[in-house]
């Protein structure tokens, strides 16, 4: 208790409590899909950013140590995750579970715009991040099972 006598305090030093999504550093993965990183935002054990996934496209199949839900703010799709496959439209929230396979897919008509958030950085403070990519591959083409 003597180490939390000092966070009685109601000072907040961390800067950029707001952030604009127009802020966004936007990079493009190895598939059609983008990621928007809000570099500013001081979480420590979170990461919050965007991605955006053309109409009738997909993100890469990959798998992740840490969890991930996505919302869904404009557009509707499906996506692979795991052995399942689940569909979701505007307002929608999809969890991914740690290290299993999964992949996202925008439905062809409207771009989809998603907020992720991930406990991402979590892991990687204590060296336990890791992620893998199978590409563009789809979950049956890489496992040979239908997930529908």
């Amino acid at each position: 208790m003597a180490r939390a006598g000092g966070r009685d305090s109601q000072h907040v030093g961390e800067e950029h409590l707001v952030v604009s999504s127009a802020e966004a550093h936007w990079i493009q993965t190895a598939s059609p899909s983008q990621i928007g990183l809000l570099l500013r935002i001081p979480a420590r054990s979170i990461e919050i950013f965007l991605q955006k996934i053309p109409a009738g496209e997909a993100s890469d199949l990959h798998r992740h140590v840490h969890e991930s839900i996505h919302f869904v703010q404009h557009g509707s799709g499906w996506s692979e995750i795991g052995d399942q496959r689940v569909r979701w439209s505007a307002g929608s929230f999809v969890y991914t579970p740690p290290w299993i396979w999964h992949r996202h897919y925008a439905d062809d008509g409207r771009d989809v715009e998603m907020i992720v958030i991930e406990n991402s950085r979590l892991l990687a403070a204590v060296d336990a991040s890791q992620r893998e990519s199978m590409g563009n591959a789809s979950f049956a083409d890489a496992f040979g099972a239908n997930t529908e």
